[in-house]
C-alpha cells in the first residue's frame, strides 16, 4: 500500500508533513510518497532517521496556496504538489492522497482528476463530529451547498458503508437533519430526501434536530454541504469559545485556581475528545480512490492519523462496496 503525502500543504508545510510521515512509517509500515519541492522535504528528511525503503520523494515545483482559486489552480498548476499527488491516485500508483492544503482545490481535483464513482452524482466531504458518545460522521460538510434529494440520499449509503467498515460501528443509525424530528418537516429538499432514504438499505434513523446531534443519537449525519459547514463552522467556533472562557475562569482567584488543578485530568480528556488531531482529516467520499482533507493547522499527529485514516479506508475496500450498493440500488430502481 502506498499513500501520497501533498508534502507542502498546511500551515506547517514540510517541516509538520515529513514527520507526521516518518512516524506513520514507523507505527504502521507503510509506504509514503512525498510530493512537494524535493529541497525542501530531503532537509527535513534528514533530520530524522527512518526506514528510507518506506519513502519515495517526487519533485513538484508549484504549490496551490489557500488564496488561489480552486479550478483555475487544478487546471493551471499542473506541477503543483496537490494535482501530482491526486494523479498519483489517479493512475493507481497510490492508493489515497493526504493533504492539508486548499479546500476547494483539492474537492475540485478530486473530482475532476481522480474522478467520481460511477452512479455517485456528487461526491461528500465527510468529517467526523465528536459527540457524548464518541463520533458520527457528517456528510456532507460543504462540498455541494445545494442538493437534490437523490444526493442525500447518497450521502446517506455512503456515509453507513464508511461508519461500518472504518469506525466499526455495526449497522450505524442514519438520521437526516431537520428543524423537527416529525415526518414532513423542513422544504422541500428534506420532504422528499426523507422519503427516499426510508426506503434506502440502510438503518434510517429519521429526522434528526441540530441540538440531538452532540448526544450522539446517530452514527450518520446527512445534510446538504451549506448545513453541514455550518454545524462543523458553529461547533469549531463554540469549542473554542468554551475552552477560552473556562480558561479565564480559572485563572481569576486562588480558589479557582486550585480547582482548576482538580479538574485538570477531566479537562485534558474532554479536550482530547474535541481534538480534531485525534481522527485525522475529512474523506471525500465517492471519488475512486482515498482522498483525505486534513486540516490547515494539522501538526505531525493529526498527519500521522490521516495516514491511518487512509490506510483503513483502502484496507476495507470501501470503494468497492460503495459502487456495489450503489449499482444494486439502480438495479432495483430500474
Amino acid at each position: 500500500m502506498k499513500i501520497a503525502i501533498d508534502a507542502m500543504s498546511g500551515d506547517g508545510g514540510p517541516r509538520v508533513t515529513v514527520k507526521g510521515s516518518i512516524d506513520a512509517v514507523k507505527e504502521f509500515g507503510v509506504n509514503i510518497i512525498l510530493v512537494g519541492k524535493e529541497d525542501l522535504i530531503n532537509d527535513e528528511l534528514n533530520k530524522y532517521e527512518f526506514d528510507a525503503n518506506k519513502i519515495e520523494v517526487i519533485n513538484a515545483s508549484e504549490v496551490i496556496a489557500n488564496e488561489d482559486k480552486p479550478v483555475v489552480a487544478i487546471r493551471k498548476k499542473k506541477n503543483s504538489s496537490m494535482v501530482k499527488a491526486l494523479k498519483l491516485v489517479k493512475d493507481k500508483e497510490a492508493d489515497a492522497v493526504v493533504s492539508a492544503g486548499n479546500t476547494g482545490a483539492l474537492l475540485s481535483g478530486g473530482l475532476f482528476i481522480v474522478g467520481r464513482i460511477k452512479g455517485i452524482d456528487r461526491p461528500a466531504l465527510s468529517p467526523v463530529y465528536p459527540t457524548e458518545k464518541g463520533i458520527s460522521l457528517l456528510i456532507d460538510a460543504g462540498a455541494n451547498v445545494d442538493c437534490k434529494p437523490k444526493n442525500l440520499q447518497q450521502f446517506g449509503i455512503m456515509g453507513s458503508i464508511y461508519v461500518e467498515k472504518v469506525l466499526n460501528i455495526k449497522n450505524p443509525k442514519v438520521g437526516l437533519v431537520n428543524i423537527g424530528v416529525e415526518e414532513g418537516k423542513g422544504n422541500e429538499l428534506t420532504k422528499e430526501s426523507f422519503d427516499l432514504l426510508r426506503n434506502t438499505n440502510i438503518n434510517f434513523y429519521g429526522n434528526l434536530e441540530v441540538r440531538d446531534i452532540p448526544e450522539g443519537k446517530c452514527d450518520v449525519l446527512v445534510c446538504d454541504g451549506f448545513v453541514g459547514n455550518t454545524i462543523l463552522k458553529l461547533t469549531e467556533g463554540l469549542a473554542t469559545s468554551i475552552f477560552s472562557s473556562l480558561k479565564s475562569e480559572f485563572m481569576k482567584s486562588l480558589k479557582t485556581k486550585i480547582g482548576a488543578l482538580l479538574l485538570k485530568s477531566g479537562l485534558k480528556n474532554f479536550k482530547k475528545k474535541m481534538d480534531y488531531t485525534e481522527h485525522g482529516g475529512a474523506l471525500l467520499l465517492g471519488v475512486k480512490g482515498g482522498v483525505i482533507k486534513a486540516h490547515g493547522s494539522s501538526d505531525e499527529k493529526a498527519i500521522k492519523n490521516a495516514i491511518r485514516q487512509a490506510i483503513k479506508f483502502t484496507n476495507n475496500n470501501v470503494i468497492e462496496i460503495i459502487r456495489n450498493e450503489i449499482i444494486n440500488m439502480e438495479g432495483d430502481n430500474g
